[in-house]
């Protein structure tokens, strides 16, 4: 099948959530993505959660559709096969994407002089490269101030900065290829995590709210900031969020509803114009009210069957699990998704690329390879390695193949 990277070649040498993603994303789009990892894997390769078998369902998750090559990076025979590779000649090679600590002989002023025009993709913690982590960074970021009741920050689940790191470096990789065609110049491009979450805040205007109105935002428990929105209980026990952004989207709630004209008296009432965001987010404790009564008297199947087709902006509230066994999104009914055999954890539903081309240009999503399960092959096609020369680094401790739990 052709696909939109189909001839490109990345290196990858990472570990955890960002460069992972990184390199998955330009996998799914089609190119080669090598990831090199020490013998016996990196220290993300065990991470929760892990299927009974013990593999790690996060590790699969994160490198589906990759190339795995295992070397004993601490050594300098593995070294120089790393080397090599990151290097090997090509017109759609020479990229290396990390995560890790880049220096010695992985540095880009090493790796360069063996080839000039490598661009290599590089994930610090900090602009000045000291360490940090989501978790870390996500604290600082004033959104956990900003989540829950105010009593005290919440932290989110979802590894927000990381995942918009991975996506920033694959983008970043890509503009850079796009620039080494026209000048065929090779280039270090580094992302610093907290910078990731730092542009976001100011994209989003928090920073401008403060500077320009002395204003930081409040930690409203659900309620959806500057507009109309929150989540209601249902008479069935489930909860769903009712969003109204635009103009159509409010009048539609009122229609599906049948609160219409109970909701037009509470502009004249509160004085605020209904039509504009700022009048409803200012009412929106009595409309709440009239929502919240219409909501606890119907199940969530009703509310569904109402809102069908109506215009509203809703959507429900769902656990992991009924995610999977009740919405149709996340089936193969969506092109997202196909079934696939993963060793070690067994037929799963998994997603490939969320990008979709005209010319039906997408792959479907393929399984995560096990640790050291390409090192054979990589060593002969890109390197040209004879069987007896793989063999010898085999017999040396040097280059690794499958771990016997692999199966």
């Amino acid at each position: 099948m052709s696909t939109i990277l189909s001839g490109m070649r990345i290196v990858e040498v990472s570990a955890f959530i960002a460069a992972p993603l990184g390199g998955m994303t330009l996998a799914q789009l089609g190119a080669e993505v090598i990831r090199i990892d020490p013998i016996g894997g990196n220290i993300d390769y065990r991470r929760w959660p892990l299927a009974p078998s013990g593999r790690s369902l996060y590790w699969a998750s994160l490198n589906r559709g990759k190339r795995s090559i295992a070397l004993a990076l601490n050594k300098p025979e593995g070294q120089e096969i790393a080397r090599a590779l990151i290097g090997a000649p090509g017109p759609d090679a020479g990229f290396l994407l990390t995560n890790l600590p880049a220096s010695g002989w992985m540095s880009h002023a090493a790796l360069s002089a063996a080839r000039a025009d490598l661009i290599m993709l590089r994930l610090t913690g900090h602009f000045d490269g000291s360490a940090a982590v989501d978790y870390t960074v996500n604290c600082a970021s004033g959104f956990p101030m900003a989540t829950g009741d105010g009593e005290a920050p919440v932290n989110h689940v979802l590894p927000a900065w990381d995942i918009a790191a991975g996506l920033y470096l694959s983008t970043g990789l890509l503009a850079a290829e796009r620039a080494r065609r026209r000048d065929g110049q090779g280039r270090e491009v580094t992302l610093a995590l907290s910078d990731v979450m730092l542009a976001s805040v100011g994209n989003l205007g928090y920073l401008a709210d403060v500077a320009v109105n002395n204003n930081v935002r409040p930690p409203m428990g659900n309620d959806l900031y500057g507009a109309l929105g929150r989540d209601f209980p249902t008479s069935d026990g489930r909860r769903i969020m009712i969003v109204a952004i635009s103009n159509r989207q409010w009048r539609a709630i009122g229609k599906a509803t049948g609160l219409t004209e109970r909701l037009a008296m509470i502009g004249p009432m509160m004085q605020v114009d209904l039509d504009t965001e700022g009048g409803r987010f200012h009412a929106r404790g009595a409309i709440f009210s009239l929502l919240e009564s219409w909501c606890a008297t119907r199940t969530l199947a009703e509310i569904a069957t109402a809102f069908e087709g109506s215009g509203v902006l809703w959507g429900p509230y769902q656990d992991f699990g009924q995610l999977l066994a009740e919405d149709p999104r996340c089936s193969t009914a969506n092109p997202l998704f196909a079934e696939i055999n993963q060793p070690g954890a067994g037929r799963i539903l998994a997603p490939g690329t969320p990008l979709a081309f005209t010319g039906g240009d997408r792959l479907p999503p393929a399984p995560a390879p096990a640790l050291g399960q390409d090192s054979d092959a990589v060593l002969a096609e890109v390197l040209g390695l004879s069987s007896a020369a793989i063999g010898k680094l085999h017999d040396a401790g040097i280059v690794a193949g499958p771990l016997p739990d692999a199966a």
